[in-house]
């Protein structure tokens, strides 16, 4: 297995990181890392905000389901999904152009998140772990204001950085799902409720849950993730962000 191959497998979120700086060289290969991601129409519909500010690193933390290793994190940044810049330069150049819409921002939004996920691979090759924070998504009213985001902009992702701590480094990462059950040749194949009790007892096995009963497993997922306060809140923002883009 290469170098590169083996640091994609072996990268895991880390949340504890140890006290002390990234080095400014480091940053910039870090950042800089993203420009060289793939982009659509070589565009680049995406802008990158480096939080400094640690008041604004700590509002952010608040903001963000209230999870303080975010502003005790050495490095944050925020993704944005941007289609205002190309729709200025369109405007200034009398391109009379349209509103834009919403396959404009999704487009813009795997620009974003493909140039993030460029900045977490450079930063595991030098020994520098990462989180993302998907709880940016919350709060739309207050976060647009803390980042002064005008209307064809949204905030898809943040991520944080930090040389993990000796605990995060040895902590196992989390199993993911058998090839069989993600990886489906020309059409999508709708698991039956057989299938989806083997892909989560498999999994679960692995992580050492062995006499998990899968039914109240799912349940508490369920409540956990998909119906939880947080969820509906994350849903209630992005409905806000796109509506800028329907109309």
């Amino acid at each position: 297995m290469n170098q590169v191959l083996r640091q994609i497998r072996n990268r895991k979120s880390v949340r504890v990181f140890e006290n002390r700086e990234i080095p400014t060289q480091v940053k910039e290969e870090i950042i800089n890392a993203a420009f060289e991601a793939p982009t659509a129409g070589a565009m680049q519909l995406y802008s990158i905000l480096d939080i400094t500010d640690e008041n604004l690193k700590k509002q952010l933390s608040i903001t963000c389901d209230n999870q303080p290793f975010i502003a005790k994190a050495p490095l944050v940044l925020v993704f944005l999904a941007d289609y205002q810049r190309w729709y200025d330069s369109y405007t200034y150049f009398d391109c009379n152009p349209r509103k834009p819409g919403e396959g404009d921002i999704l487009l813009a939004c795997a620009d974003a998140i493909i140039a993030a996920q460029n900045t977490v691979i450079a930063a595991e090759s030098l020994g520098v772990g990462s989180c993302y924070i998907g709880d940016i998504l919350e709060n739309c009213e207050t976060v647009r204001e803390l980042l002064d985001l005008p209307d064809y902009v949204l905030p898809i992702a943040m991520v944080v950085y930090g040389y993990p701590v000796e605990s995060q480094k040895n902590r196992k990462k989390p199993m993911r799902f058998e090839k069989e059950y993600i990886v489906f040749e020309n059409k999508y194949y709708r698991l039956t409720k057989e299938e989806h009790e083997k892909m989560h007892s498999i999994r679960n096995r692995k992580e050492g849950l062995s006499n998990t009963d899968i039914m109240e497993y799912i349940k508490k997922r369920c409540d956990f993730k998909y119906m939880s306060d947080f969820a509906l809140e994350m849903n209630r923002s992005a409905k806000e962000y796109l509506d800028k883009f329907r109309s």
